[in-house]
């Protein structure tokens, strides 16, 4: 049986995410842009999908595009800058960029 591209459980026969992929993802569609991340966490967690699978969707990067918490990200972003008349674009590897370069070790030193 094929495994979801998001969160690896068992996806179901000739589909690419299971169920509860499919509801988070609907979700993502939806309200991505449209509401800041805490607001669109809630809407996720709305779905009643446990919190370590929302976790497993938005770390996940089904098609090499970036992870889909990264696409978000930019995508909010991108709408941010666009309603400032900023005439900048933010990709996926930008956002992962920063938020990478933002996080601290393990042994709490530095950077990674």
């Amino acid at each position: 049986m094929p495994k979801c591209q998001y969160c690896g459980e068992r996806a179901g026969i000739l589909r690419r995410s299971c169920k509860d992929c499919r509801r988070l993802e609907e979700q993502a569609r939806v309200y991505g842009g449209q509401v800041g991340f805490s607001e669109l966490l809630d809407r996720l967690e709305e779905t009643g999908v446990r919190p370590d699978k929302i976790m497993r969707f938005l770390k996940a990067n089904p098609d090499g595009r970036g992870s889909v918490r990264d696409r978000l990200t930019a995508e909010m972003t991108n709408e941010l800058l666009q309603i400032m008349g900023i005439n900048e674009r933010q990709t996926p590897d930008d956002v992962e960029r920063i938020r990478k370069g933002g996080e601290k070790d393990p042994d709490g030193g530095g950077q990674v």
